[in-house]
């Protein structure tokens, strides 16, 4: 199965500088986005092995993983526009 990846850097190339920057400097950015990446890897691992799961039980994750995605990409707007960019 095709499995397209959710990586921030992919998602969000233009805001390479600040996703760098926040998981430097901002630990709750930096928590934030760990457990993106470990919801996504768990998500895109399940899709790519076609493991058997429950519809609900992913339909739950990706519910969580866009609302940290969104929250992630909440942080890295404020930021640039403190920026100036």
């Amino acid at each position: 199965m095709l499995t397209e990846h959710h990586d921030l850097y992919v998602d969000f190339p233009e805001m390479r500088d600040a996703v760098d920057a926040l998981r430097e400097h901002n630990p709750y950015f930096r928590r934030t986005m760990n457990q993106y990446s470990r919801l996504t890897g768990r998500v895109e691992d399940l899709e790519e092995h076609d493991m058997p799961v429950a519809d609900f039980t992913m339909e739950d994750m990706k519910k969580v993983r866009v609302h940290l995605k969104d929250q992630l990409y909440h942080f890295l707007l404020a930021y640039r526009q403190g920026q100036g960019k």
